[in-house]
């Protein structure tokens, strides 16, 4: 594409004068942080949960399901939102959705209430995630400038993930379960009145009509094979109740791409696979997703379960491997410069196998420094690495005017390959454990999730090497 048609592409809406990039950046960052922490930052908090609100097991399962499954579901379609209808528009909504539900849920009273908001929190987390990324990509140009700011965009994101622990025990130990939720809303509020100041609206092109048969059947798929993927943790995968929404959402998913061949304006144009950068790195973004996700919940599970830490212990604990995702993020575009996307992006991911395969030979008796910190450093360390020359990779090539689905897509590869990663895993430790509670048998289920981890890595890594575009291609591609 010659410059003078991607400026036309990209059109901006406001007439403002553009604020400092690093602000632009900084806002899109705190809206990415919300919506990570979220996922992460309820687990602390849900015993308290059920004493308070006498929660069945069901529903203290769907506390977490519900945010998960709204998210996954509607994340294509935010993205594409975005591109036709402006990205600071959709972030706005989003960020006002997800606010407004967190004070909903922190004020609940009754079980059902607090299912209904988590719903909607992760609706709102659907519209913003992909605008986020989208902000900071059209935002910045190509090249070492737009490589930092991804870097940032995705330390930020790690370090929310890994916050959730420690920021869930000092709240819930310090005040109560409710504030894990009502926290967001004072940020959100800061965040949403210094978007409507400095953020500059822009969409893709003309205002098409958005592909409605398309939306509704990609939204209800992704819905679909998530509730399926939750359910395999509660039922089993052999269950009726698991393999239904399964292959229901596999069907919706095959019939979206059945219709995206028949419309002149798809929600998702399948041009877009044929672009290598796309294709390859998603695929190894949920790869990685499917591993990097269990860690947190393995290793916190390993810190209480066995070694009788506290949840706010487990937490600080955890806090070095939050630094060190944050340095690997930081890191990446320098290696980037040097070696290249694809070499840093398979560093990083063999620097956190390594770790995986570290973790795997823990002991019931085992001590913080060799059985949580230096595993833990490693395999964050990696995941940072990884993490930003993929995201580069995923968003280049693409047109201005699917920036806002791919970045979507990108959103959606991890969320899925984390939510099937961890519903694999655990039932892989569950089988090994024998329904055992003892410090050894835990131990061992534990252990052969992160040596499991370390294989899907490894398969990453064969992946990546024979797949992800060399430097020269990838220069090609962004040109």
């Amino acid at each position: 594409m010659t410059p003078m048609l991607r400026a036309a592409a990209e059109v901006p809406v406001s007439r403002r004068s553009a604020p400092p990039t690093w602000v632009v950046v900084a806002l899109a960052c705190a809206g990415q942080f919300l919506v990570v922490l979220d996922i992460s930052v309820v687990n602390v908090a849900l015993p308290s949960m059920r004493a308070d609100l006498a929660l069945s097991a069901p529903g203290l399962q769907w506390v977490v399901n519900a945010y998960t499954i709204a998210f996954a579901g509607f994340m294509l379609l935010g993205g594409r939102a975005g591109d036709l209808y402006g990205r600071k528009r959709m972030f706005l909504v989003g960020l006002a959705l997800f606010t407004l539900a967190s004070l909903g849920g922190g004020l609940a009273q009754a079980e059902w209430q607090l299912l209904a908001a988590r719903a909607v929190q992760g609706l709102g987390a659907a519209v913003l995630a992909p605008s986020t990324l989208t902000i900071v990509t059209s935002t910045v140009p190509e090249g070492v400038a737009r490589a930092r700011a991804i870097a940032t965009w995705t330390a930020v994101g790690g370090g929310g993930g890994a916050a959730g622990g420690l920021v869930g025990g000092l709240l819930v130990d310090g005040l109560s379960w409710r504030w894990v939720l009502l926290i967001n809303v004072p940020v959100g509020a800061v965040v949403l009145a210094g978007a409507l100041l400095w953020l500059v609206e822009s969409r893709a092109g003309e205002r098409r009509r958005l592909d409605l048969p398309g939306a509704l059947l990609v939204t209800a798929g992704l819905a679909t094979l998530a509730y399926g993927i939750v359910q395999t943790e509660i039922e089993g995968w052999t269950s009726s109740a698991t393999l239904a929404p399964l292959a229901g959402g596999a069907a919706l998913l095959g019939l979206f791409l059945f219709v995206e061949t028949r419309t002149k304006a798809p929600l998702m144009p399948l041009k877009l696979f044929r672009l290598r950068s796309v294709s390859s790195a998603n695929v190894a973004m949920f790869l990685c997703g499917a591993a990097m996700f269990c860690m947190w919940f393995f290793m916190t599970l390993y810190a209480q379960n066995v070694l009788g830490y506290t949840p706010l212990e487990a937490g600080l604990a955890l806090m070095p491997s939050s630094l060190a995702v944050v340095l690997g993020s930081q890191a990446a575009p320098r290696f980037m410069r040097v070696a290249g996307a694809r070499t840093a992006a398979v560093i990083g991911t063999l620097v956190a196998a390594a770790g995986f395969g570290w973790q795997s030979t823990m002991s019931a008796d085992g001590t913080y420094l060799t059985a949580i910190m230096f595993p833990g450093i490693l395999m964050m360390l990696g995941a940072g690495l990884a993490a930003t020359p993929l995201a580069s990779l995923a968003t280049s090539g693409a047109a201005p005017g699917d920036a806002g689905l791919v970045s979507g897509l990108v959103n959606t590869s991890r969320t899925m390959g984390g939510a099937l990663g961890l519903s694999v895993m655990s039932t892989i430790a569950a089988a090994r454990t024998g329904g055992g509670t003892s410090a050894a048998e835990l131990t061992e289920g534990y252990a052969l999730a992160f040596r499991t981890g370390a294989g899907v890595l490894i398969a990453g890594v064969v992946l990546m090497l024979l797949w992800l575009p060399r430097r020269g291609q990838a220069q090609a591609a962004s040109a």
